[in-house]
């Protein structure tokens, strides 16, 4: 994802899919601890739906939208760990396998040797 966006500014986008499908509006957006970049965003699915974490990595902003290259089907089945709250280590591995990600890419702490990096704090949180 562009490094220069703010990511309170994602908040409030309309997220659409790999095939411009649209899949909801961005809840949240999770930053990595260690480096304080975008990592995940949660998109509110529907409005009784669930939120769905998706990667921003391979996303991108176009106009006033979050185009995610993942399909929508793959995007509501990601798993469900509701929001507001810090994304543990597991969760963070568990949402980047189901993605087919690389969990130990530049950026990740998903690949630290002694596995207790600190993950998904919310954009606005303190340290």
């Amino acid at each position: 994802m562009q490094s220069d966006i703010d990511p309170r500014s994602l908040i409030g986008r309309k997220a659409f899919d790999l095939d411009g499908a649209k899949i909801g509006t961005v809840d949240e957006v999770y930053l990595d601890d260690a480096t304080g970049r975008p990592e995940w965003a949660a998109v509110r699915t529907g409005m009784f739906g669930r939120d769905a974490f998706v990667p921003l990595e391979p996303s991108e902003v176009v106009e006033d939208t979050l185009r995610v290259p993942y399909r929508r089907s793959l995007i509501k089945d990601a798993p469900d760990f509701g929001v507001g709250r810090h994304l543990s280590p597991e969760q963070e591995l568990q949402l980047y396998h189901h993605y087919g990600l690389d969990a130990s890419a530049p950026g990740s702490d998903a690949g630290d040797e002694d596995g207790d990096g600190d993950f998904g704090r919310i954009a606005g949180e303190d340290g």
